[in-house]
């Protein structure tokens, strides 16, 4: 895939699910959402697979979810890209940053980790980093080390402020703690690869869900120190709610598409109420993500759930 949209689709967006599980209907509901914002103006969609948790990923979940978002009528440009192919990407881009002295071990335990952000930390947010292992001495270091614990690896930000425009968010500002880019299992971190997975691919379009939006600051901070483009819009769509006004679980009963379809539903029925739930369309109605295409606008979907 081109690094660059082709002028002939100057939008690019994608898709990126992790094969941890079945997909719920808010999964399904942004998929869509993604897919409409980039087809509705003749841009390209591309998919991606975020398998890089080795302990969670799982195959027969990737060709479950990739014939769900089929069965939906979502289709995308090319073969999917899986990230746990990509990992020469990721470890250029780590000694990028340790060129810059921008990264430290880290041996701090969870449970040290979350005593740690449970204090005060100026104007960090609440839970952040607050650097204990940034600036340890060689003696220090060693004896961490002599413990056999690996550490992850954090980036120095220097309580980094950022601020970008979300187009359903609007301005969105903040200050980013030192968050890990390699964890201590060896598994290349979240945030570090999908910014080089975004600006490898050329992707111009972020559309996600509302729960990923405190994450951008941090991906802006490595699209900037990396020397990388970074897509020029991001979207994050209100999450799926349940009748109790919760995040859709599975304690809300038939989540699934599957659950749906052995309740009776068709699948235009199914995709009719996740565009009803996101004010697409009106209640009952039977159609597929096609359907909505002429004259969509993800700009409408401001304060929706």
């Amino acid at each position: 895939m081109s690094d660059q949209a082709s002028p002939n689709f100057p939008t690019r967006g994608r898709y990126a699910p992790s094969p941890t599980g079945e997909f719920h209907l808010g999964n399904l509901r942004t998929a869509m959402l993604a897919w409409l914002s980039a087809r509705s103006v003749g841009g390209e969609f591309l998919m991606r697979i975020e398998d890089l948790d080795s302990g969670r990923s799982q195959e027969k979940w990737i060709e479950v979810q990739l014939e769900e978002l089929c069965r939906i009528g979502i289709d995308w440009d090319g073969e999917p890209v899986r990230q746990s192919e990509r990992h020469g990407l990721y470890a250029e881009a780590i000694e990028t940053l340790r060129g810059e002295d921008l990264v430290y071990d880290c041996f701090c335990t969870r449970a040290e980790i979350r005593e740690a952000a449970s204090a005060p930390h100026g104007d960090l947010p609440e839970g952040a980093y607050p650097g204990t292992c940034r600036d340890l001495s060689t003696a220090e270091l060693a004896e961490r080390r002599a413990t056999g614990r690996p550490p992850a690896l954090r980036v120095r930000t220097d309580s980094a402020a950022h601020e970008f425009e979300d187009l359903l968010c609007g301005t969105v500002k903040g200050r980013i703690d030192d968050f890990v880019v390699r964890r201590n299992d060896g598994d290349f971190a979240y945030n570090l690869a999908v910014t080089v997975d975004d600006a490898d691919q050329g992707v111009t379009e972020v559309v996600r869900g509302a729960d990923l939006l405190e994450t951008t600051g941090r991906q802006l901070w490595l699209y900037g120190k990396l020397g990388l483009s970074a897509p020029s819009s991001w979207v994050h769509a209100p999450l799926m709610l349940g009748e109790d006004g919760a995040r859709l679980a599975k304690r809300h009963g038939a989540v699934t598409l599957e659950q749906r379809l052995a309740a009776g539903q068709s699948v235009p029925q199914v995709v009719g109420e996740l565009a009803t739930s996101i004010g697409l369309a009106p209640p009952g109605s039977e159609l597929m993500p096609a359907d909505l295409i002429d004259g969509f606008s993800l700009a409408g979907l401001a304060g929706r759930s």
